[in-house]
This record gives structure tokens, C-alpha cells and sequence, in this order.
């Protein structure tokens, strides 16, 4: 009698060592880090592709962090497409200042908008390598952190049941509205915060940029700035209340204001156009100290927010992610017992170097327009020491382009 062979059974579900929650500049490099080292992780989203790769956010990518993409073979779009600055301008009490900070630091920015980059990692890590990323999930919760089974799990969207992922570590990279923060709580770590006070009015204007470089307009009126995103897309920002309604402002008050406050001796009119959006960022920036608590690891926003008055926000995802990507590689290839408690102490310099910059060169902007004349003259002054002396314009270019910072 003749007996059909019976089925081996299936083998058991492979567990992914690393659950990354966030698919942003921080959490597509920590996976494609993760899937270049064999390492087996899960990527998972709560918004759609196209949403994330269209997503308005910064532009500015200092040079240590392009070189650094470059070496992991992400970055080639990036190098053939994006425009690089080295200098900047000011325009204060009616007269412009070029900085060539290029050339005193031997570096420059590349704009490259994070949507673009968001792209290329995307198609790094899932069209070419096959990484496993998630789409649309939604009531992501962590377990277990504290364990050496943490887990995370999510309601699916095309089935709403609910999927639990086990791993061995999780990379919190959702930004400051995710939830991987909210699971260090009071009890496992403290929020330093500091807020300014001032609002800034976010615009893109489908309008060719009005100068080669950044403009940083100190005006009584408020501060204001013009950052080039594309031959035919302009960001520009306007200092305005905090929560103000990005309604108050008019097509004709925008432009009106925005021609006030960057007007200069010998400088061409703005070339004005449709403002594609506009909405009102609160200024305020927080640190999570430490950075990581048990099987979680922040990077990025979920850890530290740097408001945009430096352009620092995606330089440090960057950083952070570049240093748990690798740390958490070194860890799965020696096992369990391999040791992550150095990451948080290994990106905090950094993040502290930032921040301070950023609250410095606030006090330069808005000194001005802050209406307290001992604030504007201290603001002045800092402008003119960095125009006329050497030393602190070298100071000032190194901490511009993130040179020089270390560990």
C-alpha cells in the first residue's frame, strides 16, 4: 500500500530582531543600516507611502551627514541632484551681510528636501533590498521593554485585527506625535523643554528663489527668511504669535510683509507666487534625557525636537540614527548579551551642542522685534562680532554646518 508522504512541518515564524516604529529620515536609515548588516527588522508606519514621501519637512543636510549616507550607498539621488550653499546672507537695518561660511569651515548644506530623501530610503530599504515595512497601521502599543521579549503590536489595516511583532530591541523613531516616547514616562526619564515664545508663519511659495543662499531677514517687524527648496519652490518663513491662524494671513499680507522684512540696499525685488502652504509653527524645543529605557531606543524627533531656527532637525535624526543603526547591528551579531547602554550618552553631546546653537541664533533673530531694547542691542551685537571678527566667524560657520562637534 502506497502512503503519500506526510508534510514536514512548517518552520516557525522567523522573529525579527528589530521592530522600527517610524518611518522617517531616522527610522529608513536605522533599517537600511539593519538590512545591509543581515539583520532581520520590521519597519512599521502609520501613515501611507505616498503620504510620507510627499510630506513637506526641512531641506538642509549638513555635509558630515551626506558624506556619512554616501558611505552606506544612500545617498547617490541625493549627490546628483541637490544644490549645495556655503554661505548665507543677513539683512539687518537696511543693508545686506553675505557670510561665506564655506569657506571658513571647509563645508556646505545640501538641499535636499526630506521628502526626496524619505524616497530614495524607502526604495533603498524595501524596492531594492525586499525590507519588510508596514503601511497605514494604527494603535501601535510596545511590551515588555523592560524584558528581554519586548514586542509591539498594531491593529492591521486592511483586516483590523490585531498583529503582535516580537523582537529583541525597538527603534523609536515616530517623531514628536508618536507614542514609542510616551513609554519612558516621568519614572524612566526627564523632558527638558524650552519654549520661545514666538510663533513662526511656514510658507512654500511656488516661486523661483529670490537669491542663491539663505536670507535671514532681523526686521523690527519680526523676523522672516527665505531658504531655496527647488528651481521653482521657495520656503519662507515670517515670525508671527504664537498659535496665531495661518488665516490672518492674506496672499497680498504675506507677500507684503515678507518684502518689508527682507528689503536691503541693492537687492532685487522677491519674485512672488502661489503659496502652496501655510501654517504656523510654534517655536519650542525639548530634550529626552536618556534616550533609551530596557529594549527602546528613541532617535529623532521622539527623542529631541530642535526647532527650525538652525535647521538642525533632520542633522540630528540623522546622527542619531547613524549611531543606533550600528550599535544595534554590533548587538544582534554578538547575541543578547551584547551591551546598547552607551547610545543614549553617544548622541547627547550633539543634541545639547544643537540646541544651545539654536537658542543663540534665536537671540540674534528676534532680539530686534522682541520689543526689549536691552535684547536688540545684545542681538546687534552678536551680529556685528560675527561679520567683523575672525575668530567668531569661524566659530559661528563650524557650528552653522555642524563641524566640529563632537562626541
Amino acid at each position: 500500500m502506497n502512503l503519500a508522504s506526510a508534510p514536514e512541518p512548517s518552520a516557525p515564524p522567523r522573529r525579527p530582531r528589530v521592530v522600527v516604529v517610524g518611518a522617517g529620515p531616522a527610522g529608513l536609515t536605522v533599517a537600511n543600516i539593519l538590512r545591509a548588516a543581515s539583520v532581520d527588522c520590521v519597519v512599521l508606519e502609520t501613515e501611507s507611502r505616498e503620504f510620507i514621501e510627499q510630506r513637506p519637512r526641512a531641506g538642509f543636510i549638513e555635509e558630515w551627514a551626506v558624506r556619512a549616507l554616501q558611505q552606506r550607498g544612500l545617498a547617490d539621488r541625493l549627490l546628483t541632484h541637490a544644490q549645495t550653499h556655503g554661505a548665507c546672507e543677513f539683512r539687518w537695518a537696511g543693508e545686506r551681510h553675505r557670510f561665506a561660511y564655506g569657506e571658513l569651515s571647509g563645508d556646505r548644506h545640501f538641499v535636499y528636501p526630506q521628502p526626496l530623501l524619505v524616497t530614495d530610503l524607502v526604495r533603498a530599504y524595501a524596492d531594492r533590498a525586499g525590507g519588510d515595512i508596514r503601511f497605514g497601521v494604527r494603535d501601535v502599543e510596545l511590551h515588555g521593554i523592560d524584558t528581554d521579549r519586548p514586542a509591539v503590536s498594531y491593529t492591521d489595516p486592511a483586516t483590523d485585527e490585531r498583529v503582535r511583532v516580537d523582537c529583541a530591541a525597538i527603534a523609536g523613531c515616530d517623531g514628536a506625535r508618536g507614542v514609542t516616547r510616551t513609554y519612558l514616562g516621568t519614572e524612566r526619564a526627564t523632558t527638558a523643554r524650552h519654549d520661545y515664545g514666538i510663533g513662526w508663519l511656514a510658507l512654500l511659495a511656488e516661486a523661483p528663489p529670490s537669491s542663491d543662499c539663505v536670507v535671514f531677514g532681523i526686521h523690527p517687524r519680526g523676523f522672516a527668511a527665505h531658504m531655496a527648496r527647488s528651481p521653482e519652490v521657495t520656503r519662507y518663513y515670517l515670525e508671527c504669535p504664537p498659535g496665531d491662524d495661518p488665516e490672518n494671513w492674506s496672499h497680498e499680507r504675506v507677500w507684503s510683509e515678507l518684502h518689508t522684512r527682507l528689503a536691503a540696499a541693492g537687492t532685487p525685488p522677491l519674485t512672488e507666487g502661489r503659496l502652496i502652504e501655510k501654517r504656523v509653527l510654534d517655536m519650542h524645543n525639548y530634550v529626552v534625557e536618556p534616550m533609551s529605557y530596557g529594549r527602546l531606543y528613541l532617535a529623532g524627533d521622539a527623542a529631541h525636537l530642535a526647532a527650525p531656527i538652525a535647521a538642525k532637525g533632520m542633522n540630528l535624526a540623522l546622527h542619531d540614527a547613524l549611531l543606533l543603526g550600528d550599535a544595534l547591528a554590533a548587538y544582534c551579531a554578538q547575541g543578547d548579551g551584547s551591551d546598547l547602554s552607551g547610545y543614549s550618552e553617544a548622541c547627547l553631546p550633539r543634541v545639547w551642542q544643537y540646541q544651545e546653537f539654536s537658542q543663540w541664533l534665536s537671540e540674534l533673530l528676534h532680539g530686534t522685534s522682541s520689543g526689549d531694547p536691552f535684547k536688540a542691542g545684545t542681538a546687534g551685537a552678536r551680529l556685528r562680532r560675527i561679520l567683523r571678527s575672525p575668530a567668531a566667524a569661524a566659530a559661528f560657520a563650524e557650528l552653522y554646518i555642524g563641524k566640529g562637534v563632537g562626541n
